[in-house]
Order: C-alpha cells, then sequence, then structure tokens
C-alpha cells in the first residue's frame, strides 16, 4: 500500500546529503542518502532554477515531452539491505510504463513536472524518524547547535553563485540568481 508524500526538505548531514520524504499529513519523514549532484538537482528543481544549460534531468524531461509522454507519478517501493528503490510510472496515449529508478533520480524529475510522489508504507515502517514540530524558539535553539540548514546552504551557495556572476559581468545570470535569492526571502 502507497501513501502520497512529499520532499520535506533536503539536508546535509554527518552521514552525507539526505532527501526527507514525508507522507503528507504525518509526522514522519523517511531520509534517503543521496550524492551531492543528486542533491543539488533535487534543490534547483524544488526552486525552479533556470539553468543556462539542461541537467540531466531537464534533458530526460525534455525527452518525455518529445515523446508525449506523461510521468504520471513516482513510488519509493521498497527498502532492502539499506539500499531503497524507486520507480517511474509513465504514460503514453493508451500505453502505460512503469520503469525503475533511484529515489534521487525519480524525485529529481518529480519536482520538475510537479506529480505526484508516493511511499510505501512499509518503507515508512522501516525507515521513518519522527520530525515532530517544536516552538519556534526551541527550533532556533537546536539549530543553532545544528549549523546552517538546508535553506541557509543554499542561500550562502546562490550568495557566492551572484558574486561570481557580476564579477563576470554576466548581468543575465546575476539577475536570474537575484530573484532566486529573493523567493528565499533574501535581499
Amino acid at each position: 500500500m502507497f501513501v502520497e508524500a512529499e520532499i520535506w526538505t533536503v539536508a546535509h548531514t554527518e552521514q552525507g546529503n539526505a532527501v526527507l520524504v514525508k507522507p503528507v499529513g504525518s509526522e514522519l519523514a523517511v531520509p534517503i542518502f543521496i550524492g551531492q549532484l543528486e542533491a543539488h538537482s533535487i534543490l534547483i528543481g524544488l526552486g525552479g532554477v533556470p539553468m543556462p544549460r539542461p541537467l540531466t534531468h531537464d534533458l530526460f524531461v525534455s525527452l518525455l515531452e518529445k515523446l508525449n509522454i506523461t510521468l504520471e507519478k513516482v513510488e519509493i517501493t521498497e527498502l532492502k539491505e539499506g539500499t531503497f528503490y524507486a520507480r517511474l510510472l509513465l504514460k503514453q496515449g493508451l500505453k502505460k510504463y512503469v520503469i525503475d529508478s533511484r529515489p534521487s533520480d525519480a524525485l529529481g524529475l518529480a519536482v520538475r513536472v510537479k506529480c505526484p510522489i508516493y511511499i510505501a508504507e512499509q518503507v515508512i515502517a522501516e525507515a521513518g524518524v519522527s520530525i515532530k514540530l517544536v516552538s519556534d524558539e526551541e527550533s532556533k535553539e537546536k539549530e543553532k547547535e545544528k549549523g546552517p540548514s538546508a535553506k541557509e546552504l543554499e542561500v550562502n551557495r546562490l550568495k557566492e553563485e551572484l558574486q561570481k556572476a557580476i564579477e563576470a559581468e554576466n548581468y543575465e545570470d546575476a539577475a536570474r540568481i537575484r530573484d532566486r535569492l529573493r523567493e528565499l526571502g533574501e535581499n
């Protein structure tokens, strides 16, 4: 049985980068450890940041569009020996396809086409961790102890890119980065 889920956050932890997939309405999230490039790609997709050249996930989305294939949903299906498995559910006219995928790739595509994400209840039972919300004051204290959040890391990265774009007099990219910083609430 599957339940609808969402990407709660992408974070850097002591064990590496992780995307936390949270069932809708739940206080649990499933941390799936992924590579740095995959985390970066998911963050770009979540933020809708246009890239000057397509990343792999953007290329795949373009290919699907050209072939009139719709990514209907992604499913995180199982956890075996510490490895998560996922699949893409595609539709082309009356034909339906199921394609095996790494969860990081499936999520990278899902954030770009804004399709639903589902996760198996068994995966939640095996790997779910509590993300019970605490008061704002407690949260701020814990954030100070933990170090920068995923948002702070993204803001810092974007500020560095903005500085480089300005120095290179690449004002088109600078404007794009500035707009993304504004979306994140930074001036």
